[in-house]
């Protein structure tokens, strides 16, 4: 991987040889190599924001519902 500066202060990078794959969280461009630490995200901060859903419950792995799940003393589920 080549790293090139510019001269707007920004730099840029040659995926050449480097798998570039969809960030799970912005969707941009990541590198996914053992150079980006963030991996699969794109950067720290995607990382975080994702860690941050997880840890929130705003993401979660729906679970069927069992009869022995349900109170059916409530009157709404009669």
């Amino acid at each position: 991987m080549k790293k090139t500066d510019r001269n707007d202060g920004s730099s840029t990078v040659d995926h050449e040889n480097t798998r570039v794959v969809r960030c799970p969280s912005c969707g941009g461009d990541s590198i996914y190599a053992p150079s980006n630490p963030a991996r699969p995200f794109c950067s720290e901060r995607c990382k975080n924001m994702d860690f941050g859903a997880w840890a929130s419950e705003s993401f979660r792995v729906a679970a069927p519902v069992s009869p022995d799940d349900l109170d059916l003393s409530d009157p709404s589920l009669q």
